[in-house]
């Protein structure tokens, strides 16, 4: 059973979860979260937090705080002061966010305010979408004699902030995720090949990585803009690498009902 305290008899704050969601599918979520989620009064959740998850906590109360590239967002101090406030009123917070919390999720900043408030917290850590996709592909990211690196990144930058040479470390790696990266899909092809990307590099674009509704389309990095053309508004990530050599064949048996070639759809056509 949930603790419950109104903000006129809790004597001192409550804690504060921030817990990782996975990428997508509930039953990917820790035991941990799961434990949380059945203890939490109020759980302020991201855009990419699916539905299916509600079923975790139907004691709760959930409060929407997402952001989604492109739509209409939460500004993050005051998602910092409702995580606060909430700590006051509630003995059991949860911030759930999608994927893992520490990676591209905002989470330094909440934490940051959290102190600053004095409330307690910790971070409960969940599958980030990359090693969702890597599964829903069936591809390693780290297939042996292809690749021993493995680059997170992302080009997007928040308001205010400076633009960063994302490329560059792309480059440098034999592996790549993009995250926040399939509504760019022009600019990061052409910064990938100002880099020295050369154009036939495999690339694959993951839509709802681990979802029943996963499409995986690949092809090379020229074909990355009309691969991005044939998503459906799901979230999804770009991999780059010579991993991704295997999907011609269809060698990854998770991929074989949802793999899409660019030249396919074209032949198609």
């Amino acid at each position: 059973m949930a603790r419950t305290a109104s903000p006129a008899t809790q004597a001192r704050p409550g804690k504060v979860y921030l817990v990782g969601a996975g990428p997508g599918a509930a039953d990917l979520l820790t035991v941990r979260a799961h434990r949380l989620l059945a203890e939490a009064e109020v759980v302020l959740y991201d855009a990419l937090v699916g539905p299916d998850l509600l079923s975790c906590a139907p004691q709760a109360r959930w409060v929407p705080v997402g952001k989604r590239c492109g739509q209409r967002s939460s500004a993050q101090a005051f998602i910092n002061k409702q995580l606060v406030d909430a700590a006051h009123g509630h003995a059991v917070v949860v911030r759930l966010k999608g994927g893992d919390p520490m990676l591209f999720g905002r989470a330094q900043e909440e934490l940051a305010a959290l102190r600053a408030a004095g409330i307690e917290h910790e971070v409960v850590p969940g599958i980030s979408a990359a090693f969702g996709a890597a599964a829903g592909m069936g591809v390693s990211l780290t297939q042996r004699g292809l690749s021993r690196s493995v680059c997170f990144l992302t080009p997007a930058v928040g308001r205010g902030e400076a633009g960063h040479d994302w490329a560059r470390p792309a480059a440098a790696a034999d592996t790549v995720v993009l995250y926040m990266a399939s509504r760019q899909a022009a600019a990061i092809r052409d910064g990938l090949l100002q880099a020295g990307i050369e154009g036939e590099r495999p690339v694959a674009l993951v839509e709802n990585a681990t979802l029943p509704a996963q499409a995986v389309h690949a092809g090379r990095l020229d074909d990355l803009p009309r691969l991005a053309e044939r998503l459906t508004g799901g979230p999804a990530l770009v991999v780059l690498g010579d991993v991704l050599q295997a999907l011609a064949a269809c060698g990854g048996a998770h991929a074989c009902d949802t793999y899409v070639r660019v030249d396919d759809q074209q032949a198609a056509a």
